[in-house]
């Protein structure tokens, strides 16, 4: 590859999507001019463009918008502070060193060196070879995110008679929106004992059209050798097994699975960032930086969240964070993160983002986010510094579907100049 092949910029974002457009839009206003954005799909916005149902905004504009208007919001933005963005542009390779080759039918494969990188991929949908489903391989087998794409984009309607495997907010979201557009749609099966999707979309996709949630249930036979024919479910023991003699029946020629979401992390892994065994994305300490200095991750592609203006909030602040790292860079070189505390936790919490902090970095007041294993019911989230408890939080309700989340503020922080531990706790009401 020529010279005549190498670009430079201050900062690269991979990935078009609300968590890209958002980070550079909040770098830009921080200060950092050269932005570049690689999106390898024909338009930006990323899944939005497929998501015309409403409910995005309500945080971060205070209305009601559909998908590709929340992201018209941002592409907007971009445009206006002509941040740079090539579209069908697909980045190949990540270094440690922050050097990412794409290619494009523009400008051909083509490497930039870049002084910060902001990894915005998202995710992608866990398949049927994922599930070990016996049966045949015949058509009339989506993901659900596809059959969206299908419906949505294409104007196409996936099939007639339909069973939805998995009741992530996306297969929820579908079971509407088949109903809409006159597909029946026989039952919504959840392996495990409760739904993954949030409350609303239960309510409203499944209850108010009439539709049986059946928990604690998988697929266990699909028929029909071109074209699906059937499909049987049967009744799982705490061992997620089928139990025999509670098998049923549905004639079906659509199966949709939504059975999960994977952060798409291939480029994560090439350039050595160091990845969570729960989140399957980065670690990342309080500026939302991974293990690699200089490369930054936000959105999906860190963790799978539930509303998209949690993606733009956390995608915004990863934005800031690589401006500060070039200024770092620049004045005097970039710190070395010795200071950085782990944030524990305890009481059936999964995870938390940031995994880290280093409070003499924190700059203003710092959202944790993190999700339960489990349902919950009368607990109370406790933010303990060094042991004590500075805040505390009722909750009615938890679930693994809702992200919760945590304030942790400046002046919490300056209250505690010796800080050697962060712990947040789900405890007994």
């Amino acid at each position: 590859m020529t010279e005549r092949n190498m670009e430079e910029y201050q900062i690269v974002v991979i990935g078009g999507g609300p968590a890209g457009l958002a980070a550079a839009e909040a770098a830009r206003d921080a200060g950092a001019e050269r932005i570049l954005v690689l999106e390898r799909d024909d338009r930006l916005g990323g899944i939005l463009n497929q998501c015309i149902h409403n409910g995005f905004g309500l945080h971060t504009f205070r209305e009601e918008l559909t998908g590709p208007e929340y992201a018209q919001r941002f592409i907007d933005g971009l445009s206006a502070r002509r941040i740079e963005c090539r579209k069908g542009a697909m980045a190949l390779h990540l270094t440690k060193d922050r050097t990412v080759t794409y290619v494009s039918r523009e400008t051909g494969l083509t490497r930039v060196r870049a002084g910060a990188v902001i990894l915005a991929m998202g995710c992608r949908e866990r398949s049927r070879g994922a599930l070990q489903i016996p049966g045949f391989r015949p058509a009339g087998i989506f993901s659900a995110g596809t059959a969206q794409r299908l419906v949505n984009i294409d104007g196409m309607l996936p099939g007639r008679r339909v069973v939805i495997l998995g009741s992530g907010d996306i297969g929820l979201i579908m079971a509407r929106r088949m109903t809409l557009e006159g597909a029946k749609v026989l039952c919504v099966a959840e392996l495990l004992p409760y739904s993954g999707g949030l409350k609303r979309n239960i309510v409203q996709c499944l209850d108010d059209f009439g539709i049986p949630l059946r928990l604690s249930h998988t697929v266990v036979d699909i028929e029909g050798k071109e074209r699906v024919s059937g499909v049987t479910i049967a009744k799982v023991g705490p061992d997620r097994k089928p139990v025999p003699g509670t098998e049923e029946h549905f004639d079906c020629d659509t199966l949709l699975l939504s059975v999960g979401l994977i952060p798409e992390n291939e480029l994560t892994k090439e350039a050595g960032v160091t990845l969570s065994p729960v989140t399957r994305g980065p670690v990342v300490n309080e500026r939302l930086e991974t293990s690699v200095p200089g490369i930054f991750a936000a959105g999906n592609v860190l963790h799978v969240h539930d509303l998209v203006d949690y993606v733009s909030e956390e995608a915004a602040r990863a934005g800031r964070a690589a401006a500060a790292f070039l200024r770092e860079k620049e004045e005097k070189g970039p710190e070395n993160g010795n200071g950085e505390i782990p944030v524990t936790f305890a009481g059936g919490i999964r995870y938390t983002v940031p995994m880290s902090i280093d409070p003499s970095r924190v700059d203003e007041d710092l959202t944790i986010r993190f999700r339960v294993g489990a349902p919950m019911q009368k607990r109370k989230i406790c933010l303990y510094l060094n042991g004590e408890a500075v805040l505390t939080q009722p909750r009615k309700v938890m679930a693994p579907g809702e992200m919760e989340e945590v304030l942790l503020t400046k002046k919490q922080l300056a209250a505690h100049p010796d800080l050697r531990s962060v712990e947040i706790r789900v405890e007994e009401a």
